[in-house]
């Protein structure tokens, strides 16, 4: 009798052990994984991230939402068109109010609105816009005079591989960051007007449709570019991006804001599109004809007649020319009321002329 109690009641305390366990385990694994879990201290943030947040809070109030309308093209019996819309960034000049965006952003818009960070659409105006540099400038009468203007940086001492931050709002998101590095420099964009934009900068800092126009920053939070396109075959970033250097943009905006314009060096000639000048065998800018009146037509240079190639353009001041925006380009560094020398080839032989520079805009 003494030992089947002692036997059953080992049996019951290994049985009672059991569910005891069993129950600290379910417990433990079952019902704490319903509860939230305790939050970890995270420490320092690291020196770049606490950079990039720095960055974002005090240049982002300045960037602003760009939209635009246009009537579209009216189809044959109707009586308009349909209504465009586009959308672009762009960010706060100074504190008279005057925005910096790209030229293709505001090009042939009827209307422009502008979105500072928190608040509503309000009307802004184009007070001038550059083509040639794919800049434009609009100036809105309230609002931009409560922001600072973003500092103004250089883009004659960057290297390659140093970071760069971009702000903008790409397909309508407000208010994004992208990070990256400077890709390469000294690239050429082409524009609109068939002129080339020098120095341009590369970035692999995401640049999508709505970037166009936002600032590109250095870690300093400075200006160093206007994001302006993107090369790929999606249509969306590819790592590939470019923008105005600030240099070029710090000597253009002022001019916009004082005569709505930029000076446009050129010496009133009509040039033969490249790829027909090829196809003739002219190594250079062939003159198609020269304007009434110009400094061309003055030195004496001329156009193609009678189905004859003219004058061929193949140097200015020593330096080998090529194409249009070599051309351009050269003109440009001389500057307006200067005197150039031109080397010109024509029917197999070369000769000099002087040409004065002229604003042929």
């Amino acid at each position: 009798m003494g030992d089947r109690f002692w036997r059953f009641a080992v049996v019951w305390a290994l049985l009672a052990g059991t569910l005891w366990i069993g129950h600290r385990l379910y417990t433990d694994l079952v019902l704490t994984a319903t509860e939230p879990r305790p939050v970890a201290p995270r420490g320092e943030l690291a020196q770049f991230e606490a950079t990039a947040i720095d960055l974002f809070n005090r240049s982002s109030p300045s960037v602003v939402f760009i939209f635009t309308q246009s009537q579209g093209r009216a189809q044959l019996g109707s009586q308009g068109g349909m209504p465009s819309r586009g959308a672009g960034s762009g960010f706060v000049w100074d504190q008279a109010g005057h925005i910096v965006t790209n030229f293709h952003v505001v090009e042939r818009a009827e209307t422009v609105q502008v979105r500072f960070r928190s608040g509503d659409p309000i009307a802004a105006r184009v007070v001038g816009v550059s083509p040639d540099h794919d800049l434009a400038v609009l100036r809105v009468s309230e609002a931009a005079n409560r922001l600072p203007p973003i500092p103004i940086g250089t883009s004659t001492d960057l290297k390659i591989g140093q970071a760069v931050f971009a702000i903008g709002n790409p397909f309508g998101l407000q208010q994004t960051l992208t990070t990256g590095i400077v890709s390469a420099l000294d690239r050429t964009l082409p524009t609109s007007s068939g002129r080339e934009i020098a120095g341009v900068i590369q970035t692999d800092a995401a640049i999508n449709p709505g970037n166009s126009g936002g600032p590109l920053l250095d870690s300093a939070g400075r200006l160093i570019g206007v994001n302006t396109a993107i090369l790929s075959e999606s249509g969306s970033s590819a790592g590939i991006g470019f923008a105005v250097p600030v240099d070029t943009v710090n000597r253009v905006v002022p001019q916009l804001i004082k005569n709505g314009r930029v000076p446009r060096p050129g010496i009133g000639i009509q040039a033969v599109p490249e790829e027909v000048a090829a196809r003739l065998g002219a190594e250079g800018v062939a003159v198609w004809g020269v304007i009434k009146g110009g400094a061309a037509e003055q030195a004496g240079l001329t156009g193609v007649e009678r189905n004859t190639l003219g004058d061929v353009i193949v140097a200015v001041d020593g330096r080998p020319i090529r194409t249009l925006a070599q051309f351009a380009k050269a003109l440009e560094e001389v500057g307006i009321g200067k005197t150039v020398t031109l080397r010109i080839r024509r029917s197999g032989s070369e000769r000099d002329v002087k040409v004065t520079v002229s604003d042929i805009s």
